[in-house]
């Protein structure tokens, strides 16, 4: 497992105060860096990481440093400098030897560090490398009786510095702290575990939760987000089944789910809005990305997004020149980025842009958390779905509302399912089955029809967010519009 430590700074921290930094361990210690030099390691002698230390980021973004750490982080105002450190609990020194870090940083840089308290600036001893070279390979307790071959954390190939566990088909990354972002970190290992057929495995405790991001990004199997429950074993922390580590993986034991995960949370009145869609427009010299989802943000919330990113902390103003040269440097790759709001009203957007054979596609979600059910603008989505519609490219959005945290992360338990409350479809798909079919579902309120005459788009209504019931309705409209006159299925 890692420790992590992260300074946040005033000033950049320069060739100078990293060595100064770096330092704490005395010279007896080795460095160690990714190809990219993304990532610094501090080693003993004989090569056992001790402390990883990732590039510093430039924050422009307000609010972010307490989005991800908590009330307890207190920033300097932006922009200021994020730079993350992972201490190893393999090795006692190693969470002192970051702290010892960051306090460096932070004395001769100004700014403050998270965890409150962690920081110090004194030399910490280097551990005897004797002692701190013996093998160790964090494996989960129940593989005690499966010991299949596993690289241990003391040494991880160069390109997934800081994993736990590496075995032949997973790369397990153990984390505790109370929320887990998309880190450039965590970006980079999921991009090597897909290119080396692997898995990973977040591994946490039941207090921890997830940013969205994340959530999206470990997708489903072979990734999974790994809870240690409380009462013995493990379980899937998405669908609360029990799992064991069985020839170097996670595995579910059948179909239990944990009691820890059913337990009944507090219903608070917290809602999530979602709003999934995608626009296509004709790639020009002129484009510029990004439109439709800087409406729909102002649409619903009256601003446009405070910053966009690749990975988090989200740290760039938002810009849509810049996110549209990144995607254009990118082609023909698609690219992923995230977007933020601003601290008094949550939301995040995550944002693919890829190159199809009609264009230049945008697939947008965007959701917004809300404290009391009467906040959430469901009389706001028709009138958005007609401006995507007129002014970007509209093919489809599907809106849906669940009860979830207001600040837009992700527990540990049992939520509440999305439920839906409109469908929009937008002019290419309606000319291809056929107006007087589209016109009319198997549903108890009318369409709405948007856009011109000639090129029509309609809307459904589904619900207000209440009713489950609404994925019944929303899959026969569904299977109707599939079955149009003009569809290959018809």
């Amino acid at each position: 497992m890692t420790k992590d430590v992260i300074a946040l700074t005033e000033k950049m921290p320069d060739t100078r105060s990293l060595l100064a930094a770096l330092h704490a361990g005395g010279p007896e210690l080795n460095l160690t860096a990714t190809d990219d030099g993304a990532v610094i390691q501090l080693c003993t002698a004989a090569g056992r990481p001790l402390v990883s230390v990732e590039s510093p980021l430039l924050v422009h973004t307000p609010g972010e440093a307490e989005r991800l750490l908590g009330p307890q982080a207190t920033a300097p105002e932006p922009p200021f400098w994020w730079t993350e450190t992972r201490a190893s609990t393999a090795v006692p020194e190693a969470e002192a030897l970051a702290g010892s870090v960051c306090g460096r940083l932070t004395m001769l840089l100004g700014g403050t560090t998270w965890p409150p308290g962690a920081a110090h600036t004194a030399r910490v001893a280097a551990p005897d490398d004797a002692t701190a070279a013996q093998p160790h390979t964090p494996t989960p307790p129940s593989a005690a009786d499966d010991n299949p071959t596993e690289t241990a954390a003391s040494a991880p190939t160069p390109v997934l510095p800081a994993v736990d566990v590496l075995t032949d088909s997973t790369a397990v990354v153990l984390a505790d702290r109370p929320l887990v972002p998309l880190t450039s970190w965590l970006s980079d290992i999921l991009r090597t575990t897909v290119q080396a057929n692997r898995a990973l495995h977040l591994v946490t405790p039941p207090h921890v939760r997830l940013s969205l991001p994340l959530r999206a990004a470990l997708g489903g199997a072979p990734n999974r987000w790994v809870i240690q429950d409380p009462a013995g074993g493990y379980y899937d922390g998405l669908s609360g089944v029990r799992l064991a580590w069985l020839g170097g993986t996670f595995t579910p034991t059948g179909t239990a789910v944990a009691d820890a995960f059913t337990a009944s949370a507090t219903p608070t009145g917290q809602r999530q809005l979602t709003v999934s869609f995608r626009t296509v427009h004709t790639a020009d010299t002129d484009l510029l990305l990004g439109h439709a989802l800087e409406t729909a943000w102002r649409h619903l919330t009256g601003a446009a997004p405070s910053g966009w990113g690749t990975a988090e902390p989200v740290n760039l103003p938002w810009s849509r020149r810049q996110l549209t040269d990144l995607a254009r440097n990118r082609a023909p790759a698609p690219t992923h980025l995230i977007a933020i709001g601003s601290p008094d009203r949550p939301a995040i957007a995550i944002h693919r842009i890829t190159r199809t054979t009609a264009g230049v596609a945008e697939d947008t979600t965007l959701t917004l958390g809300y404290t009391a059910p009467a906040e959430v603008p469901l009389d706001s989505l028709e009138s958005l779905a007609a401006t995507l519609v007129d002014a970007h490219g509209l093919t489809t959005m599907l809106t849906t509302l669940r009860n979830a945290r207001a600040d837009l992360t992700l527990p540990a338990h049992l939520e509440a399912p999305p439920l839906p409350v409109s469908f929009t479809l937008g002019p290419r798909d309606i000319g291809t089955i056929g107006l007087t079919h589209a016109r009319r579902p198997p549903l108890a309120t009318k369409p709405r029809q948007l856009g011109s005459l000639s090129c029509p788009a309609f809307h459904y209504p589904l619900g207000d967010g209440t009713d489950a019931e609404a994925w019944t309705a929303f899959q026969n409209l569904a299977i109707h519009l599939k079955n149009g006159p003009g569809s290959t299925s018809s």
